[in-house]
Formats: C-alpha cells, sequence, structure tokens
C-alpha cells in the first residue's frame, strides 16, 4: 500500500503543485513567495488524494 502511494503521490504532487503555480501565476502572483506557497499547497492537496486513490486501486484489485 505505501509503496503505490508514494509512485502516486510523486505523480500527483508534481502535477496539483504545477496547476497551483500555473493558477497562481494567471492571477498576477508573480513573487517568489506566491509561487512558493502554490508549490507546497499542490503538494500537501496530493497527500490525500494519493491515499485515497491508492486504497480504490488496491481494493479493486
Amino acid at each position: 500500500m505505501v509503496r503505490l502511494f508514494l509512485i502516486i503521490y510523486t505523480l500527483a504532487a508534481t502535477t496539483l503543485s504545477g496547476t497551483a503555480i500555473v493558477a497562481a501565476l494567471t492571477v498576477g502572483r508573480v513573487d517568489a513567495i506566491s509561487i512558493i506557497v502554490a508549490a507546497v499547497a499542490g503538494a500537501v492537496v496530493a497527500l490525500p488524494v494519493s491515499w485515497f486513490v491508492a486504497k480504490q486501486l488496491l481494493q479493486d484489485a
């Protein structure tokens, strides 16, 4: 379970962090702090998402 979670997390964290950074830049937040906060927020949001996806994948198997 943990191994699958970590694999999914690497994909989800980069995707969600990148999306959050693009959203921050789109609304005009071009300072470094805003970009870092967006990246960290994406990585934090990816934790429960990855856990849920891994659990669902193992439940269906």
